[in-house]
């Protein structure tokens, strides 16, 4: 059985509201054109009596007694000059009584309305509309009072009064066919809201739908656009966050795959060392030594992927902080370079430093997470750019900044590649080790001192990282 659908949510809130103000708007409209078309009405049907009642006065203007006004007011209202069938005239007395009327049935009664006192107690000289019931019949009535005077002293009055029946069977029809257009004027705005709702709401509904499937774990599916408007923007809002979401989550789960694989290598290692040493299997002392070199590079290889892990977690929620202090760059980037070239040479890597003699001045930064910016660099520099034998490291001034300059003679980053290396847990196509979380660490650390971490593939082949840090760190690196 068809009937109109249930209006729930959006569409109910959208067809109360929107119906709701048209219809105030047609009521309003339809009130204010009904009263006005009646007081129209009512206006021309008042002067019309009044110019009768007026015209009537001044034609009896000339008598000055009150016989004079009787016997002519007797012939006057025995004819039919006034149309008898829609207005009945009357002449009253000073009482307020009728003395003769046009249509002979309210002879010596007194109608008692608020026209005639008015007019016989000259409160105006004018004539006085008034509109009510008849007191005696009860009847929708129009009369018009106007007093006769002799000497400025009201001796008798002229009223005319005629039934408002047919004005207000008028009215209502009018009103009524009124209603009836401002109906229909409602009912094409529902049906054309409905239809509008409906384009909306269903493709929102299809959208809600998709989008509680990407919650529940189907990551990367897409909504089909149909619309190129705010309901097609949002589509393709939902569309890239799905794919960001199955990017992140392949991403999550090549970083879980990849930290237990580098956690594995280094544990075999150990435990299979020290098995080995505590079993008495190695008996010489340079095997030993070798054996104990072992473990041991391999438990602070261990250690700073945990101290990875456990920055990468401080940024995650937040307890990430800097301890800004006064420091030498240039001394702190030298122990770094000298550090970690006695590492380079014993791998048969060749670092070379260019030290142009600028002094540097002092500067508010944090000087360890400055030192593992510096450090992560290059270990990533010989990790990923060692088959070039070669590594150089430069720092100089630019201005007001400070510049280091870190380049490898690898194979470079694949072009495609370059956007997403300092994103966390991106590996991208490359084979060596690590977490995927270093470079995202460092660029925190780095913008958080109100710098920038640029790299990019050098000319003539490698990887060139670039890091700017100003003077004085910029109100917004935070502490």
């Amino acid at each position: 059985m068809l009937g109109i659908p249930k209006i729930k949510g959006i569409r109910k809130r959208w067809m109360t509201n929107s119906i709701g103000v048209v219809l105030f708007v047609i009521l309003l409209a339809v009130s204010a054109f009904s009263v006005a078309m009646g007081s129209y009405y009512y206006a021309t049907m008042s002067n019309g009596l009044q110019v009768k009642a007026e015209y009537v006065v001044d034609f009896f203007s000339e008598y000055r007694t009150q016989s004079e006004y009787y016997q002519h007011v007797l012939t006057y209202v025995s004819s039919d000059v006034d149309g008898r069938d829609n207005v009945e005239m009357q002449f009253l007395d000073a009482n307020g009584s009728i003395r003769f009327s046009t249509f002979g049935l309210a002879a010596y009664s007194s109608p008692g309305t608020p026209d005639i006192a008015a007019a016989l107690n000259l409160e105006d000289p004018r004539s006085m509309p008034w509109t009510g019931n008849d007191p005696s019949t009860g009847e929708h009535i129009m009369a018009v009072t106007t007093p006769l005077t002799i000497n400025g002293r009201p001796v008798a009055a002229i009223r005319y009064v005629t039934s408002l029946r047919l004005v207000d069977r008028q009215l209502a029809i009018i009103v009524a066919i009124s209603l009836a257009i401002g109906m229909a004027i409602l009912l094409m705005v529902y049906i054309s809201n409905l239809y509008f709702v409906k384009s909306i709401v269903e493709p929102v509904a299809g959208v809600t739908e998709i989008t509680k499937r990407i919650a529940a774990g189907s990551y990367g599916i897409q909504i089909e656009k149909q619309f190129d408007d705010e309901i097609g923007d949002l589509t393709d809002a939902i569309n890239d966050m799905s794919t960001r979401i199955n990017a992140s989550e392949k991403m999550k789960s090549e970083f879980i795959s990849s930290v237990s694989h580098e956690l594995r290598t280094p544990l075999t290692a150990i435990n299979g060392w020290a098995e080995t040493i505590m079993n008495g299997e190695v008996r010489d002392a340079a095997d030993v030594k070798k054996g104990m070199g072992i473990i041991v590079s391999e438990a602070r290889r261990l250690t700073n992927m945990v101290e990875e892990l456990l920055e990468f977690s401080r940024l995650e929620d937040g307890r990430f902080t800097l301890s800004i202090e006064p420091m030498d760059l240039k001394a702190e980037f030298e122990d770094a370079v000298y550090t970690y070239r006695e590492f380079f040479r014993r791998e048969g890597l060749e670092l070379n430093y260019e030290d142009n003699g600028e002094e540097f001045p002092p500067m508010d930064a944090d000087p360890e997470r400055l030192r593992q910016v510096f450090c992560n660099i290059l270990d990533n520099a010989a990790k990923h750019g060692g088959s070039g034998g070669k590594i150089d490291a430069a720092i100089r001034r630019e201005g007001e900044e400070s510049l280091i300059t870190i380049r490898d003679y690898g194979p470079g980053i694949p072009a495609d590649e370059l956007p997403y290396v300092k994103t966390k847990f991106y590996k991208g196509s490359s084979k060596a080790r690590g977490s995927g979380i270093g470079l995202a660490v460092c660029d925190e650390i780095v913008t958080r001192h109100g710098g920038e971490l640029i790299i990019d593939n050098a000319e003539g082949g490698g990887c060139q990282v670039t890091i700017r840090l100003p003077d004085t760190p910029k109100p917004n690196s935070g502490t």
